[in-house]
């Protein structure tokens, strides 16, 4: 049996297909909310002015929201993460109930690549933005629905506007708060003690794979 070799010092966490994913849509959802408040803030649209320019980037940046996504289909590593995202377990549901208590213990918080809360986060972002396309494309095109479903969808594209710009504030208040979970992102790799803190279940799950792969 070969010897078991050292683990090291940092876990391959992300991808460059997934953090090209992460980028792209941030990127055009930035742009959308952007645009969206130079639309509805009177300071802000007659500082920029040009409204039409400004409502064309609008339109198409959130129209293009979904495609880093769909092209990012294409890689085994972005299949993975979507159905880590999408699997709620036993520990899921702890950590939840730990995070209402307001119980900052590390051992009740137990998370696998994705905490709870991120799982969440990424839920309610995929609905939102499938939502605002609905609404939008009502909005935009005009014959698509009578009126009354055309000021319907106004009124819940506005108002869920606002609450996606404030979930996406707090999603950069987290990420700004957490230097390693972005270094994570930016470079692909994470430092092992770090994960072993805040994502024990999937540093147990990456040592175990490699012991199989060294055993092979």
């Amino acid at each position: 049996m070969p010897p078991r070799s050292e683990p090291p010092a940092r876990l391959r966490r992300f991808s460059p297909a997934e953090r090209w994913v992460h980028r792209a849509t941030a990127g055009l959802t930035l742009l959308c909310v952007a645009t969206a408040a130079c639309l509805y803030v009177p300071q802000l649209a007659e500082l920029v002015g040009r409204r039409h320019l400004v409502v064309t980037v609008h339109e198409w940046s959130g129209l293009l929201i979904p495609a880093p996504l769909l092209l990012g289909l294409a890689s085994r590593a972005v299949r993975a993460d979507l159905g880590r995202l999408n699997r709620f377990g036993p520990h899921d549901r702890r950590w939840l109930r730990a995070a209402l208590r307001r119980d900052t213990r590390l051992a009740s918080r137990p998370a696998g690549k994705f905490n709870a809360g991120q799982k969440l986060y990424a839920g309610w972002m995929a609905g939102a933005v499938l939502v605002m396309l609905g609404t939008g494309l009502l909005m935009w095109f005009t014959g698509l629905a009578p009126l009354v479903w055309r000021t319907s969808a106004t009124f819940v594209h506005d108002w869920l506007a606002l609450a996606m710009g404030v979930v996406i504030a707090g999603h950069i208040g987290m990420a700004l708060a957490r230097p390693e979970s972005r270094r994570g992102m930016r470079t692909g790799t994470v430092d092992r003690a770090w994960a072993e803190v805040e994502h024990p279940l999937w540093a147990r799950e990456s040592d175990n794979r490699r012991d199989l792969e060294d055993g092979a």
